[in-house]
């Protein structure tokens, strides 16, 4: 097979007259001339003009939209509206046919639901092509951000027997035959005959496996698949995702809020400054999809505006007492407009809270810290009683426009005493953990994390509204497709 050249190199080629061979997918093909054609390598199609009276009649029959097809031919100026050059066609191969009438992705307009229903296909619009492209550059800049700083990135186990968030929403790993399960005398199953000897799960996070290593490394991250056994259809969950965690040793809130907040500018800078044409792409789509609806539903930003509204300002930070203050007097809340009304002091905080405070009240991103223990997880460092005697913890949320929270993090509770004190409220067996506390028994040292989805990142960088959007084969409730 002749050696080809990407799409994209040849759109910022001036080599006119050079002849090159080119492969891809056939987007269109009109009056039997005019293929546009697109290999995946870019957003944006070349045109390769055929001479009819050149080809035969039954060949030109098979160059249907979703064919694949090779191309050998002369990259010449060209004269079309909307495109710089073009290549004249001299010899023409089909690769593999695309019969037309079942091809589901014909030239127009298709919903994101329809495409998720043809998931295995939907790489091949423009739109997917856009977003995956995205996610392959912010996977990659994550990687280059803490190799740059010299973290350690760390592979924590996707099977697990522990539970970080004590959440109880797990998927179980076991090869027990399901129809003839052993059990105790009591009737409780009997684990000691599984595969693992124990009750055994996928990982909800790699965070506890992450603090042992900071105990050696300092300063590390994690970025794997985890997974909630969570029965929620909204457009914000999946029961597979991706999450990055740093663990750094040393720090402590402060640190963490500042870590967190370099992150989250040098990916959406690293979006911007490598996916111009897909962002734009992106952005003009939505403007699109904005004209559709009343002016009252309409973005306050365009896709880029809301990129660099985050750039350009520092993170607010306000703790979690300032924040219910000012929720419980503002307008929604005394209008009753609120889906969840807030009441006072130890209410959970909902989207809908987040986002006004963020869109609404402060205008930028906000990072929420000091929650009340009794919302937030046992590792997270306790602070002392407030004058009122609430009882909070060193816990960080950072909030972005349109999507609430992005990142939750804390500083750890390093103080062996206090953190049994702390299992012991939640019922959490300290003889399953002896191995997380040894790390506060030999040389423990203050240190602080956070968890940064990364679906919920890449959906804010896209614009995209369903996180089944961003993430290739989505696992759902009743959907485990492909």
């Amino acid at each position: 097979m002749a050696k080809r050249t990407r799409i994209k190199d040849l759109l910022v080629s001036s080599d006119f007259g050079k002849q090159v061979s080119v492969m891809g997918w056939v987007r269109t093909f009109r009056n039997n001339q005019f293929i546009a054609l697109n290999d995946g390598s870019t957003i944006n199609n070349i045109q390769a003009v055929v001479d009819l009276n050149s080809f035969d009649e039954s060949l030109l029959k098979r160059i249907t939209t979703g064919a694949a097809i090779s191309i050998n031919g002369e990259i010449v100026e060209s004269l079309g509206k909307g495109q710089r050059i073009e290549i004249k066609v001299n010899s023409l191969e089909i690769l593999g046919d695309s019969d037309a009438e079942k091809f589901p992705l014909q030239p127009k307009k298709h919903s994101l639901e329809f495409l998720r229903e043809i998931a295995h296909l939907r790489f091949r619009t423009n739109t997917f092509n856009a977003v995956f492209k995205i996610r392959h550059a912010l996977a990659y800049a994550v990687h280059k951000f803490f190799n740059d700083k010299g973290f350690v990135y760390m592979h924590t186990p996707i099977i697990t027997a522990s539970d970080a968030e004590g959440a109880g929403e797990m998927f179980r790993v076991s090869t027990f035959d399901p129809d003839h399960i052993p059990r105790n005398e009591d009737g409780t199953v009997n684990y000691k005959e599984d595969f693992f000897g124990k009750a055994t799960n996928l990982t909800v996070s790699g965070q506890l496996e992450g603090e042992l290593a900071a105990m050696a490394f300092g300063d590390i991250y994690t970025f794997g698949p985890t997974f909630r056994a969570e029965n929620s259809n909204t457009t914000r969950h999946l029961a597979e995702f991706w999450m990055i965690e740093p663990e750094m040793a040393f720090y402590d809130l402060n640190d963490n809020m500042d870590l967190a907040e370099e992150l989250l500018k040098y990916l959406i800078r690293y979006a911007i400054d490598n996916c111009g044409d897909e962002l734009e792409f992106l952005k003009n789509r939505l403007l699109e999809e904005d004209k559709q609806k009343p002016q009252t539903e309409r973005s306050e930003f365009d896709l880029l505006t809301k990129l660099n509204f985050c750039l350009e300002n520092n993170f607010e930070r306000i703790t979690y007492t300032e924040a219910v203050s000012i929720l419980k007097n503002s307008k929604p809340n005394q209008k009753k407009q609120f889906k969840y009304l807030i009441e006072g002091w130890g209410s959970d905080l909902q989207s809908e809270h987040e986002r006004y405070l963020v869109e609404k009240h402060f205008k930028k991103p906000v990072i929420l810290t000091d929650y009340p223990a009794d919302i937030k997880s046992f590792y997270m460092r306790m602070n002392e009683p407030d004058t009122e005697g609430r009882t909070t913890v060193r816990a960080m949320d950072i909030l972005f426009p349109g999507i609430g929270e992005i990142v939750g993090g804390s500083q750890r509770e390093e103080r062996l005493e206090k953190l049994e004190k702390r299992m012991e409220e939640m019922h959490i067996p300290a003889e399953d953990m002896s191995w997380y506390l040894d790390t506060r028994r030999f040389g423990s040292a203050p240190h602080a994390g956070f968890g940064l989805g990364f679906e919920r990142l890449v959906l804010f960088v896209t614009g995209m509204t369903n996180i089944r959007d961003v993430i290739p084969f989505p696992r759902t409730p009743k959907n485990a497709e492909f």
